[in-house]
């Protein structure tokens, strides 16, 4: 019997059950700005791309999503997922609300620990301003590590860089410098308490 594509054939062993080798003391996180449309991500190498989708595809949109996150989960095994939770009242949230409970089953799936950021909590970290545009997100990731994203117009890969960072910033291993105040931000967010008590204790791995 053939193998669906992004699939695991039957019998055979999962490709999440042995941990990626890293360097002692790698923290591995996985930024992701969810979309039906474009999902922007940002690997634990830094790596960042859209996973875009067509309309007149539909609902089948999900299960390229999925693969694709699947796909980067069993690479990466990255020990946390920071994603960009859904704003409130926002008009698409219906749809971009499908594309959460696809991604956050891969992540219980793999068993990668997430934590939600809200947009305004992540701009206000990045530039120290809730209502901060994708121009002065992509300027203060510059400016911050001199990095640019190219064709990245939605502002995708940017915010799935941010989320990344936030997330190394919150566990005491920050990519760049940054102002005090702003890190103070990320306080806010609910961070797992199961992944922190590990990675304290050195079991993240």
């Amino acid at each position: 019997m053939n193998a669906v594509p992004g699939l695991i054939a039957p019998g055979a062993p999962s490709p999440l059950a042995e941990p990626v080798a890293s360097a002692e003391g790698e923290l591995r996180i996985i930024g992701l700005d969810l979309s039906l449309t474009s999902t922007g991500v940002c690997l634990p190498t830094g790596v960042t791309y859209r996973i875009k989708t067509r309309q007149k595809d539909g609902d089948r949109r999900l299960l390229v999503i999925r693969d694709r996150i699947r796909s980067a989960l069993a690479e990466h095994r990255p020990h946390l997922a920071v994603v960009e939770d859904l704003p409130v009242h926002a008009m698409a949230a219906g749809r971009t609300g499908h594309v959460h409970g696809v991604v956050k089953a891969e992540l219980l799936d793999a068993d990668v620990p997430y934590a939600l950021i809200v947009p305004a909590t992540l701009k206000s970290y990045a530039c120290d301003h809730g209502s901060a545009d994708k121009a002065r997100m992509s300027a203060a990731a510059h400016l911050a590590a001199g990095v640019e994203f190219e064709g990245d117009k939605g502002g995708d890969q940017c915010d799935a860089w941010w989320l990344r960072a936030a997330g190394h910033d919150a566990l005491g291993d920050p990519l760049f410098s940054l102002p005090q105040a702003q890190r103070d931000r990320l306080r806010k967010v609910a961070w797992p308490e199961a992944f922190l008590q590990r990675y304290v204790l050195g079991a993240a791995s």
